[in-house]
């Protein structure tokens, strides 16, 4: 096999093209890999910043597969499956390979009218955007209760949710730090209109400000979370997945004791198999394949590694998908 493995702590990771696959995973589900995605945390992971919690490694919080060989119920030789976090490429190995054994407690079965190269592209970023559109479904914010605020917008996340928010009858505003490079890009993805993120990540406002949005999904956290929730009008929601400007939340009680404002999260890395089915039903139905094609580029195995500093240093927009076998 060929793979990309981090072999101990504080290491550079390297692309290995000769790895016997024996002596290194282990897990009852038997795969070849046909494609991988990039995610920040991926950069994270081939930077040495604090992801990767076993050594030796095998990077890629998610994969595409086709399965070879399978000990556990339900699964067979033949089968196309999709696997997102359960802790792939964090403390179990993960898709920058050609092929992997993995659990099959997170194994989803590739929908019929998704290809390989598609449920790439879609991702984990993908797949965290619906299950924060479905956090917001829940919280019972229609698409006529008002404006849908998307932060980190040009990000995978960002650019997978406004796509999805559209396409359900929202009306999306995009919250960006590159409102002149990528204002094409996300109204063509469906954004009514943007806003600069330094109306949100600069400093902390008032525990309850301007009703802006009936819901939002932050991929960001910090500050600007913080800021999105005193925003947020009486009754909203808003689904929280990433901490990109930071873990800490300077907010008050009272957006939600005044306003019933609901804070939820979205967790790819352990969302149960019932609700990763469910996400993976609803972009089978809804995503919009054109959109998605053209907010994806695709790399080879060999371009993973120094791909880290573009993604780190937030010039990525949209998907990136990993053909492992180029």
């Amino acid at each position: 096999m060929r793979a990309i493995v981090v072999e101990e702590q504080g290491a550079e990771p390297r692309v290995v093209e000769e790895l016997e696959e024996g002596g290194l995973l282990d897990g009852p589900v038997e795969l070849d890999v046909l494609y991988s995605s990039y995610n920040y945390k991926d950069g994270l992971a081939l930077a040495g910043r604090g992801i990767v919690r076993s050594w030796p490694l095998v990077p890629g919080i998610d994969l595409v597969g086709r399965v070879t060989a399978s000990h556990a119920e339900g699964w067979a030789e033949g089968d196309q499956v999709v696997l997102n976090g359960d802790g792939l490429g964090e403390y179990r190995h993960g898709g920058f390979a050609t092929r992997a054994r993995v659990r099959p407690d997170a194994l989803v079965r590739l929908p019929e009218t998704i290809s390989p190269l598609h449920a790439a592209a879609i991702g984990t970023a993908g797949f965290t955007a619906m299950l924060s559109v479905l956090a917001l479904e829940d919280a019972g914010v229609a698409p006529d209760a008002g404006e849908i605020l998307v932060t980190g917008a040009a990000g995978g996340v960002g650019s997978v949710a406004i796509s999805l928010l559209a396409g359900r009858g929202y009306r999306v505003v995009a919250s960006t730090g590159r409102a002149e490079e990528q204002g094409e890009y996300l109204a063509g993805l469906g954004a009514a209109r943007l806003i600069d993120r330094r109306e949100l990540s600069d400093e902390v406002g008032k525990p309850l400000q301007e009703q802006r949005w009936a819901g939002a999904i932050d991929s960001v956290g910090s500050t600007t979370l913080a800021n999105v929730l005193a925003q947020t009008a009486y009754g909203g929601a808003v689904a929280a997945c990433g901490l990109a400007q930071g873990a800490d939340l300077p907010v008050t009680v009272l957006p939600f004791i005044l306003r019933g404002v609901t804070l939820t999260g979205a967790n790819s890395v352990d969302a149960p198999r019932a609700l990763r089915q469910r996400a993976w039903d609803a972009l089978a139905a809804e995503i919009d394949r054109e959109l998605l094609d053209g907010m994806t580029e695709t790399i080879g195995l060999g371009d993973a590694l120094a791909y880290a500093d573009e993604i780190l240093a937030g010039r990525v927009r949209g998907r990136t998908v990993v053909d492992v076998n180029r």
